[in-house]
């Protein structure tokens, strides 16, 4: 039978990032957890997440941490650009987007810059990808443009530009997503100089 570390261990070199409620159903009790940070096995990684001691945080442990914290969160602006490789931005909060009446999580890591918004605007365009065996729902590339434009005055033009700019050159049979998502956004009018002076 296996020890509670080896379970944890088990659970954690697959997952990277657990829950608590995760390491319970491998069978650890709360005091074992405790007890397993304590001897150094675990590390708290934040209120209700754990990993293995020692083991690095990387850009994409961080994006699963924040995709576990915010389960109906959708990962959107620098964090989403910088998953689709839009952008050389390299933000230290991780994007997520959030019902405007959701719950607001707690998390000291990874940071969290909450964007509320209601509707289509966030349930359309949302693409699913696996990260270290975590569910991270993010917006599609088009989408994430729009929104750097919608959001133009809270990540600045510049960002928006960048984006564009990378779009057009990483797809440049794409426009009509980009368009789509602009209407969707009510951006268009916004997008269209923009646009014109890039091509």
């Amino acid at each position: 039978m296996p020890t509670p570390a080896e379970r944890a261990r088990e659970l954690l070199e697959h997952a990277g990032i657990a829950r608590s409620r995760e390491l319970e159903r491998v069978g650890l009790s709360r005091s074992q957890i405790q007890r397993l940070v304590q001897q150094g096995v675990l590390e708290r990684v934040s209120r209700g997440l754990y990993s293995l001691a020692g083991a690095p945080l990387t850009e994409t442990s961080d994006l699963a941490g924040a995709a576990r914290r915010v389960p109906g969160g959708v990962l959107c602006l620098l964090s989403a650009l910088r998953f689709h490789g839009l952008t050389t931005q390299n933000p230290f909060e991780v994007w997520m987007a959030i019902e405007r009446k959701a719950w607001r999580p707690r998390a000291e890591h990874p940071p969290l810059r909450l964007v509320y918004l209601s509707g289509a605007v966030l349930s359309q365009e949302v693409e699913e990808h696996d990260l270290d065996g975590v569910t991270l729902r993010v917006f599609s590339a088009p989408k994430t443009v729009a929104d750097c434009f919608k959001f133009r005055n809270k990540i600045g033009i510049d960002v928006a530009l960048e984006a564009l700019r990378e779009y057009r050159r990483l797809h440049p049979k794409q426009l009509d997503e980009l368009w789509r998502c602009a209407r969707l956004d009510r951006v268009t009018g916004v997008m269209r100089p923009y646009l014109e002076a890039i091509q």
